[in-house]
C-alpha cells in the first residue's frame, strides 16, 4: 500500500518586505431617500429652483415686514409723489421697485402678491390633488362601472371650456357674494375654482398607475391575507403611486400660479385691495412704455417663481425615476 504523505506548506515571508494583504469590503446599504437625495443633490438647475422657492416662502412668510421696513402699507396711497401728468415716480431710496399709478409702493406689493400667488397656488394644488387621487384609487381598483363612471365623468370636465367657465365663476363669486352671501370674495374663491379645474389630470394619472399595480404579486400577497380593499388601497397602492403624484402635483403649482394671474390681469380674481402679480401686470399694460417698473418687477417674480417650481418638478422626477435622466 502507498503512503500518502503531505508535505509542509512553504513558509510564508517574514520581515518588513513581506507582503500583507488586506481584504476590507464594507457593504452600505442606503434608504430610497438617501438614493432619491443622492441624485437630486447632483441637478443644480433643481437646487437652484429650491432655493429661488425658499426665498419667496420666505417673502410671503414675512410680507408683513416689508411695511414696517418701508413704512408704507400695501394699498397706502401718496398722490403727493405723482408728477402733474399723474405719472408715478420710478425706483429710488423711498421706493424701492417705484410706484404704481395710484401712488403705491411697488416693492410692498409684489412681496405681499408672493404670499397671495402662494396660498392660492397650494391651496388650489391641493384640493385639485385630494380629488384626484381618491377618484384615481377607485377607478383603477374597483374598474367596472365605478370606472366608467368617473372615466366619463373625466372626459366630460376635460372637454369643458375651463377658462370662460372660470372668468364666469370668478366673476359671479369672486368680486361680490354670491348664493345669498353664502361664498364670499376672497382667496377662497378663487383658490376653489382654480382647484375644481385641475383634478381631472392627476385623476387619470393615478388611475393608470393603479391599473397595474392592482394586479402585482403584493397585491395578491395582502388579499391572501385578508386586507381589505380600503387597507390595499391606501397601504399597499397609494404609496407605491406617491413618487407621480409628487411629480405632478409640483409641476401644477406654476400652472395656477399662472392661472390665478390670468384671472387677476382679467379683472376677475382676487379683489381689488388685495395685491396681486397679475392684477399689477393689467394695471401696468397700459402705462408700460413710461413706467417700465409696473411691469417688470411684477413680471419678474411671476417668472422666476414659474420657472423655479418647473425646475424642482423636473429634478424630482429624474431623481424619483433614474431612467428618465438618461
Amino acid at each position: 500500500m502507498s503512503q500518502v504523505t503531505s508535505e509542509p506548506a512553504p513558509p510564508t515571508p517574514e520581515g518588513p518586505e513581506a507582503p500583507t494583504v488586506e481584504v476590507s469590503q464594507q457593504v452600505i446599504g442606503r434608504s430610497p431617500w438617501e438614493l432619491f437625495w443622492r441624485r437630486f443633490r447632483k441637478d443644480r438647475f433643481a437646487i437652484a429652483g429650491v432655493v429661488i422657492i425658499a426665498i419667496m416662502l420666505l417673502l410671503a412668510v414675512f410680507a408683513p415686514l416689508t411695511e414696517t421696513i418701508t413704512g408704507h402699507g400695501r394699498n397706502q396711497v401718496f398722490l403727493d409723489r405723482l408728477d402733474e401728468f399723474g405719472i408715478p415716480t420710478g425706483p429710488s431710496g423711498d421706493f424701492w421697485f417705484g410706484m404704481d399709478t395710484a401712488g403705491r409702493d411697488m416693492f410692498v406689493r409684489v412681496v405681499f402678491g408672493a404670499r397671495t400667488s402662494l396660498i392660492i397656488a397650494f391651496f388650489a394644488t391641493g384640493l385639485a390633488t385630494l380629488i384626484g387621487v381618491i377618484l384615481g384609487l377607485l377607478a383603477g381598483f374597483y374598474r367596472g362601472k365605478i370606472d366608467t363612471i368617473i372615466s366619463r365623468t373625466v372626459d366630460v370636465w376635460l372637454s369643458l371650456p375651463v377658462l370662460l367657465l372660470a372668468l364666469g365663476l370668478a366673476a359671479a363669486c369672486g368680486l361680490q357674494p354670491c348664493l345669498g352671501g353664502l361664498i364670499q370674495p376672497g382667496l377662497l374663491v378663487v383658490s376653489l375654482i382654480i382647484g375644481l379645474f385641475n383634478w381631472p389630470y392627476i385623476c387619470r394619472i393615478v388611475r393608470g398607475q393603479v391599473l397595474s399595480l392592482r394586479e402585482k404579486e403584493f397585491t395578491e400577497a395582502a388579499r391572501a391575507l385578508g386586507s381589505s380593499n380600503r387597507r390595499i388601497m391606501l397601504r399597499e397602492l397609494l404609496p407605491n403611486v406617491a413618487a407621480p403624484i409628487i411629480v405632478y402635483t409640483t409641476l401644477i403649482i406654476p400652472n395656477n400660479i399662472l392661472f390665478e394671474a390670468a384671472l387677476s390681469f382679467l379683472g376677475v380674481g382676487v379683489p381689488q385691495e388685495t395685491p396681486s402679480w397679475g392684477r399689477m401686470l393689467s394695471d401696468a399694460s397700459g402705462i408700460f412704455t413710461v413706467a417700465w417698473w409696473m411691469m417688470l418687477f411684477p413680471g419678474l417674480f411671476l417668472f422666476l417663481t414659474t420657472l423655479a417650481f418647473n425646475l424642482v418638478g423636473d429634478g424630482l422626477r429624474d431623481a424619483l425615476d433614474p431612467r428618465t435622466g438618461g
